[in-house]
């Protein structure tokens, strides 16, 4: 009788070590903005940016804050916005704006970010367009890549500066994030189109690995964090 007692306490402790963790990841979970308070909490400091941006006394000051806005987006791009997205299920004509609701295509789903960060896209005919389009009208730092293998491309990206790219490939695109020595590949992926929006290797079982063909742009470079501190809208 005494074991069984031991037995069941020994159970109910399991039991409530469970639960405890799992109420610990729902919390992690809602401790996630809402997306319209998230985009609305990067409007507000893109204000206070550009206000600053326009208190500027000179150069030296103008890039100071540029470099502040650029490694905040990049925090928040690869962080709340990948976080908010994650999840959310891939279709080939999907063009949800709301994360975890609907689908989304690959392309959307980088006009859709940028442009819920603040950056004034042309969201629709860019995710429409092959994605060397966009990529080169966001930065003029571009690489092209033919039949090279995933472990070189993560070589190339472990030799280059943290920050953020956007990688267009054979018939897909996605997000780059290089952070110290990991490299992560953040696209809504139709090899998993009910999984959807997520966060993966270069090297593995995923389109970026599989592709003969790969551009890749540095994007959140001085031009581009600039447009975006003003408000300024890109041309189509």
């Amino acid at each position: 009788m005494k074991t069984m007692k031991i037995r069941f306490i020994s159970f109910c402790l399991i039991c409530f070590a469970i639960l405890g963790c799992s109420q610990e990841t729902v919390k992690v979970k809602g401790d996630l903005p809402a997306y319209e308070e998230l985009i609305s909490s990067v409007e507000k400091q893109r204000a206070a940016f550009e206000k600053e941006y326009g208190k500027a006394a000179n150069e030296e000051d103008r890039n100071r804050i540029e470099e502040k806005a650029s490694l905040y987006l990049l925090d928040k791009i690869t962080h709340d916005f990948f976080d908010q997205w994650q999840g959310t299920e891939w279709d080939f004509n999907g063009t949800t704006r709301t994360p975890r609701k609907g689908k989304i295509a690959c392309g959307y789903f980088i006009t859709t970010v940028l442009s819920d960060a603040g950056f004034q896209i042309p969201r629709v005919k860019w995710a429409q367009q092959a994605s060397e389009y966009y990529i080169t009208h966001m930065t003029s730092d571009v690489k092209r890549f033919s039949n090279r293998t995933p472990e070189y491309m993560r070589d190339y990206f472990l030799k280059n500066p943290d920050g953020l790219y956007v990688a267009g490939l054979d018939n897909h695109v996605g997000f780059v994030c290089k952070s110290g020595d990991e490299v992560t590949f953040t696209h809504a992926s139709y090899y998993d189109p009910k999984i959807g929006v997520q966060t993966e290797s270069l090297v593995g079982d995923n389109p970026f690995a599989k592709s003969a063909y790969r551009v890749v742009g540095r994007i959140l470079n001085r031009e581009m964090v600039q447009k975006w501190i003003l408000g300024e809208a890109w041309e189509e």
